[in-house]
Formats: structure tokens, C-alpha cells, sequence
């Protein structure tokens, strides 16, 4: 039995204020597109009522698929649980947040016909200065010391092929490296503008610390792992 064509993934961690809604807008323009479809949501050992909002809300949504993690392991952890369950031929992952807006899933989806991942950048953010200036410096320095070019490595919108998805390996903090992750699977990567809005519910994840000094490890490490990556061909087989 084949899977669906588009599996939405999408980790959660305390949104039950935000969970239902989200699911509401995302289910409502995956309908509008004609394409099957499933969501399967992650919760990363929520301590509120996130997972239980999702028992109910899956009583009048077929396509929703929910995980629950024993113990809370972070955003890495999450989207890897989510790959590993996702069926889909493209995989969409966003925010539950409802700063990403799932009225952009179609035409990310519409790029992956000429492109393997198709990344967002969030235009007119509706981040405080902090957040703003954070990234900024954070996304420049990953750029420069991985000899990249992605304009917004921390815009959660995303439509990636799932033949390229179940080859990777993350390990804790490799979600903020992902294009350059699968572009070193030969992956073709661009990168779309999307709408962000502002966050109306529940209190954000990351900060100065968590954002900036904790991803300079993980920098150092997909550096060496760049630069260390085999490539080849076989040119010809008897």
C-alpha cells in the first residue's frame, strides 16, 4: 500500500494553546490542494495537556498521526521521530507555534518539482530585536565557516523530498544545519520567501544562549563533517 503524497511534520513541546488551531489551518489547506496527505505531530514530552489536545482532535482528523516521547530530547530528536514515522513523498515540516503560516505549503510544494528541499525565509519577521539580531549573527557565522549561503537556516518551513531524509543521521542540534546536511546528499536546495507571524500564544523555546553559544559546537562538527565527506562515482562496472 503506497503512502500518502505530502506528510506535514510537526514538533511540540507545551503548545496546547496554540495545537488545535494549527492543526485546524494546516489540515484546511492540505484539503484545498487535492494531494493526500497526513500530519504527524511530535510531542517532545510536553508538561501540559498538548498530547491529550491531540487525542481529542483526532477523533475528527483521520489524517493526524501523533508521538508522544518518553522524555524531553529536543527539536532534533522530534523531527528525527517524525521522519522516521513520515510516509509521504515530501515531507513539510513546520512550527506549532502558528508563526509559520500553512497558507505557503502549497507553493513550497510547487518548487519541489524543480528542487529536492525547499526552505522558507520568513520575510517582515515578527520577532522582538533580540531574536532578530540573534539569528542574524548566528546565520552569518554558520554560513562562513560552512562555506554556505542560506539566507534563514532557522525558518522551520521547509518541503523536502523524503528519499533524500532517510539517509541522514541527526544527532541533538543538527535540525538548525539540515540544508546543508542534505545538500551533502546530493540534495538540490532553494529557497522561497514565506510569510511569519507573530507569536500570540504559549512562550518561545530559544534564546541568546540556546540559539547562539550552543550551536557553536555543533558548527565545528558539520564543518568537519563537510569536509570529510565522501564523495564518488563509479565510473564503469564489469
Amino acid at each position: 500500500m503506497s503512502g500518502p503524497d505530502i506528510s506535514v511534520v510537526i514538533p511540540a513541546y507545551n503548545e496546547e494553546d496554540s495545537i488545535e488551531e494549527c492543526l485546524r489551518q494546516t489540515s484546511s489547506v492540505l484539503d484545498s490542494i487535492g494531494l493526500s496527505y497526513e500530519i504527524c505531530v511530535v510531542d517532545d514530552a510536553s508538561s501540559d495537556r498538548t498530547f491529550a489536545r491531540l487525542k481529542g482532535i483526532r477523533k475528527n482528523l483521520p489524517q493526524l498521526r501523533a508521538l508522544r516521547l518518553r522524555t524531553n530530547r529536543g527539536q532534533s530528536a522530534a523531527l528525527d521521530a517524525g521522519f522516521r514515522h513520515a510516509a509521504g513523498n515530501v515531507v513539510v515540516t513546520m512550527d506549532a507555534d502558528l508563526q509559520n503560516d500553512p497558507a505557503d505549503i502549497p507553493k513550497l510544494l510547487a518548487a519541489t518539482e524543480e528542487y529536492d528541499v525547499v526552505c522558507g525565509v520568513r520575510k517582515n519577521r515578527r520577532d522582538n530585536l533580540v531574536r532578530r539580531g540573534s539569528s542574524r549573527i548566528a546565520n552569518c557565522v554558520r554560513n562562513r565557516l560552512t562555506n554556505e549561503n542560506i539566507q534563514d537556516v532557522g525558518c522551520s518551513l521547509r518541503a523536502m523530498k523524503r528519499e533524500f531524509l532517510v539517509r541522514l543521521k541527526l544527532y541533538d542540534g543538527m535540525h538548525r544545519f539540515l540544508p546543508t546536511l542534505l545538500k551533502m546528499e546530493g540534495a538540490k536546495v532553494t529557497e522561497i520567501p514565506v510569510n511569519h507571524r507573530p507569536r500570540r500564544r504559549g512562550k518561545t523555546k530559544y534564546n541568546i544562549r540556546n540559539r547562539l553559544f550552543r550551536g557553536v559546537r555543533d558548527l565545528i562538527a558539520v564543518r568537519w563533517m563537510r569536509r570529510r565527506w565522501i564523495r564518488y562515482e563509479v565510473e564503469e562496472e564489469i
